[in-house]
C-alpha cells in the first residue's frame, strides 16, 4: 500500500494544485508524519488466534447465545410442522422436498432475526443496554488524542464538510476541541470535486475549534479501506484512537466523548460500533427508511450487542477504533482470483472486526448511545445501486468463513452478511417452486375464499407464526417507544406512531418483492463474474423520471408478468400471490411515487412517518469543559488554557 501512496495532491489556499510527497513531513494541509506499521494479514495461519478471555467479555455470554439460538431452532421447527404435515399426506414429491429445504433455510434466518430482536427488546425494557460497556453520563476530558476521519469520493463537499463542522462545533461547545483532530481523506477522481473539497476545508479551517487536515490521494487504491489504511500507516502513530465516519455521518460531541472515555477505561477493547439512526430524509422512500430505523433499529442493535458481546461486528462508520490495534492486526490481504470474488476486499469492515477479534481485541456494538446519525439514499434506484455493491462485498466473504483462527461468532456474522443477500434468490426460488407445485393441481376456488373465511389449521398457524416473525421487530420498536413517555411525545403520540407504522409496514411489504428481484439479479451477475464497481453514492435527489424508472424496474416487471401468467392457469391463487405480483407489476410507478420530495413532505405534514428531530444531538446530558490543549507530562495530561 505505502508504495502506491507515495504522492498525494495537496491544494494551497488559492486552490492551486501541487503534487507533494505524502511522506515529506508537514505541509499547510498535513501534520507531521507519525508512521505505523500495518502488515497485511493472512487467512491461512491459525496461530494468529488469541484465545485468552477478554476483560470486557460479558458474564453469562454462552447462556445468552444458548437462549437466542435455542429459541431460533425451536421457533423454526415449530414453523416447519405445518408444511411437513401437508407434504407428508401423499408422500414427499421432489418439488416438495426442494420447497421444504428452501423454506427451512429462510424460516431459520427469519426466526434468528426475530429472536435476536426480542432479546434486544427485553434488554431495553429493563434498562440493561449500558451493562456491558457502562458509558459514563459525565465523562472526563480525554487523556489521549483522537482523529476523526471522513473519507470522500466525489461527494458533495459542502454537505459533507457541513456535517464535519457540526461535530466540530459540538466538541467546541463541550470544551474538548483540542483533544481531537479532523482529517478529510479524499479519494476523489474528479478535479472539480477536489477543488470544492479544498474550498470547503478552507472555509471550515477558518473557524474550526479542532485542527483540520486535508489529504487527497493520487491513486484510489483499495477504495475506502485503502484510504483509511494509508492514513493509519502515515499518521496513525500520533493518535490513540480514530473515529471513522462516512461522508453522510454526523455525531454529537457527547457521544464522541463517551466513546473515547469507554476506550480509555477498557484497554482491551479494540472497537466500539454505535447504532446510527437516519436523519434529514425528504423523499418518501428515505422517510420510510428513517422511520423504520428510528423506531426499531436500536432494538435489533441491542439484541446483537447482547448475544455477540465482545465478538460483535463493525459497519465501517460511526465507530471508534484503537489505532495501534487496527494497524497491528487488520491489514487486509488481497483475495486470490479475479473479480468479483478476488482482488481487494470490498466489504472490509466486518473482516477487519474479525481480524481484530482474532488477535485478542474485543469488538463491541452498542445501542446505549444516541447522537450517532447518517443519511440514506433518497430513491429506490439509488438504494438498489448501493446494495449491489454491498452484495458483491458480502458474497466475497463466502471464501473467508472458513479462514483459520477466526472466532466462531465472527464466522457466523460473515455468514449472516452473505445470507442477507442470498435470501433473495432463495425466496424467489421458493415462490417459483410453490407456483410450479400448484400448477400441477386443478383450480380450487375454496382457496380463493379461504382468506375471507380462515379456519384454525396447521397451515393457518404457520401463516400466523410467519407473519408475527416478519412484523415482530417493528411491533417491538412500537412497544418500546410506548413505554417511554418522552419518546412517545417526540414521535407525536401513540396515534401518530400507529399511523406511521401502518404506512411503513404497507410500503415495506410493497418494496420487499422489488428488492428481492434486484438482489437476485445482483447475485446472479456477481456469480457470473460481473464486477459491481464503486460508483459515487447519490445522497440527495428529488424525483425519478418515468423513463429511468421503467428502465431500472424492467426485471421486476418481467418477473411480475411471469407470475401473472401462472395465475391465468390457477386464478384461485390470486389472493395469495397478489402481495408479490402487484408490487412487481407496478414497480416503476412505486419507484417514481416514493422518489418525490413533495410526496414525502405531504405525508409528513399529515403526520405520517414523522420521527423526532435528532439532527446529531445527544439526548444524554452534556458536560461542558473549558477549552484547552493536552500537554502530556509523564503519564498525566495537563490541560493548558489558551
Amino acid at each position: 500500500m505505502s508504495g502506491h501512496a507515495s504522492t498525494a495532491r495537496v491544494y494551497d489556499l488559492d486552490g492551486q494544485v501541487q503534487i507533494v510527497s505524502a511522506y515529506a513531513g508537514a505541509t499547510p494541509w498535513l501534520p507531521e508524519q507519525s508512521p505505523l506499521a500495518m502488515p497485511r494479514q493472512t487467512f491461512n495461519d491459525a496461530s494468529r488466534q488469541v484465545t485468552d478471555r477478554l476483560a470486557s467479555r460479558p458474564d453469562g455470554l454462552l447462556t445468552r447465545r444458548f437462549i437466542v439460538f435455542g429459541a431460533t431452532l425451536a421457533v423454526a421447527l415449530l414453523a416447519m410442522i405445518a408444511p411437513v404435515i401437508l407434504c407428508a399426506r401423499e408422500g414427499f414429491q421432489p418439488l416438495e422436498i426442494v420447497a421444504l429445504t428452501l423454506f427451512a433455510v429462510l424460516i431459520s434466518a427469519i426466526a434468528c432475526w426475530f429472536c435476536s430482536t426480542f432479546a434486544g427488546l427485553i434488554v431495553l425494557l429493563t434498562g440493561r443496554e449500558q451493562d456491558d460497556m457502562d458509558f459514563a453520563p459525565y465523562p472526563p476530558l480525554p487523556t489521549r488524542r483522537t482523529a476523526l476521519l471522513m473519507p470522500l469520493y466525489n461527494e458533495d463537499a459542502g454537505e459533507a464538510l457541513g456535517r464535519l463542522a457540526a461535530i466540530d462545533a459540538s466538541l467546541a461547545r463541550l470544551g474538548a476541541s483540542d483533544a481531537f483532530d479532523l482529517f478529510v481523506l479524499s479519494d476523489s477522481t474528479k478535479d472539480e470535486a477536489a477543488a470544492a473539497e479544498v474550498s470547503a476545508c478552507a472555509a471550515l479551517r477558518a473557524h474550526a475549534g479542532s485542527k483540520l487536515y486535508y489529504r487527497r490521494r493520487s491513486e484510489n487504491i483499495e477504495r475506502k479501506a485503502g484510504n483509511i489504511a494509508d492514513w493509519t500507516r502515515t499518521f496513525g502513530g500520533t493518535y490513540e484512537f480514530m473515529i471513522v465516519l462516512d461522508a453522510d455521518s454526523t455525531m454529537a460531541g457527547e457521544t464522541v466523548l463517551r466513546l473515547v472515555d469507554a476506550m480509555e477505561r477498557n484497554p482491551g477493547v479494540g472497537l466500539i460500533q454505535t447504532a446510527p439512526t437516519i436523519i434529514k430524509s425528504q423523499t418518501l422512500f428515505a422517510r420510510l427508511s428513517q422511520f423504520g430505523v428510528r423506531l426499531y433499529g436500536r432494538v435489533a442493535a441491542a439484541g446483537l450487542a447482547w448475544w455477540a458481546g465482545s465478538e460483535a461486528s463493525y459497519w465501517g462508520h460511526n465507530a471508534i477504533l484503537r489505532t495501534r490495534a487496527f494497524a497491528d492486526c487488520a491489514g487486509l490481504p488481497e483475495l486470490e482470483g479475479r473479480k468479483p470474488f478476488g482482488g481487494h476486499i470490498m466489504s472490509h469492515d466486518v473482516v477487519e472486526a474479525a481480524l481484530m477479534r482474532r488477535a485478542g481485541w474485543a469488538v463491541h456494538v452498542t445501542a446505549a448511545l444516541d447522537g450517532s446519525c447518517e443519511e440514506t439514499p433518497p430513491t429506490l434506484t439509488d438504494f438498489i445501486r448501493r446494495d449491489h455493491r454491498w452484495c458483491q462485498g458480502n458474497l466475497q466473504h463466502l471464501a473467508l468463513i472458513g479462514a483459520k483462527g477466526l472466532n466462531p461468532i465472527s464466522r457466523l456474522q460473515l455468514a449472516m452478511g452473505c445470507m442477507a443477500y442470498l435470501s433473495s434468490p432463495l425466496w424467489l426460488a421458493s415462490l417459483m417452486v410453490g407456483m410450479a407445485m400448484q400448477l400441477q393441481s386443478p383450480v380450487d376456488w375454496t382457496s380463493f375464499f379461504y382468506i375471507l373465511n380462515p379456519k384454525l389449521s396447521p397451515f393457518m398457524l404457520a401463516s400466523l407464526l410467519g407473519g408475527v416473525m416478519l412484523m415482530g421487530p417493528k411491533l417491538m420498536g412500537f412497544v418500546l417507544v410506548l413505554t417511554r413517555p418522552g419518546e412517545r411525545r417526540a414521535f407525536g403520540g401513540a396515534r401518530q406512531i400507529i399511523k406511521g407504522m401502518t404506512l411503513e409496514i404497507a410500503l415495506s411489504a410493497a418494496l420487499a418483492p422489488i428488492l428481492m428481484v434486484a438482489n437476485t439479479r445482483a447475485v446472479i451477475q456477481i456469480f457470473s463474474g460481473h464486477d459491481a464497481g464503486w460508483a459515487t453514492q447519490q445522497r440527495s435527489a428529488d424525483g425519478l423520471s418515468w423513463k429511468d424508472a421503467f428502465a431500472a424496474m424492467r426485471w421486476q416487471m418481467a418477473t411480475g408478468v411471469m407470475f401473472a401468467l401462472g395465475l391465468f392457469i390457477r386464478p384461485d391463487l390470486a389472493t395469495w400471490f397478489a402481495p408479490i405480483v402487484l408490487p412487481l407489476l407496478f414497480a416503476a410507478p412505486i419507484a417514481v411515487f416514493t422518489s418525490r420530495r413533495r410526496t414525502g413532505e405531504a405525508f409528513a405534514r399529515k403526520g405520517w412517518l414523522v420521527t423526532p428531530d435528532e439532527d446529531g444531538v445527544a439526548v444524554s446530558p452534556a458536560v461542558l469543559f473549558p477549552a484547552g490543549r493536552p500537554v502530556v507530562e509523564g503519564a498525566a495530561p495537563v490541560w493548558a488554557r489558551r
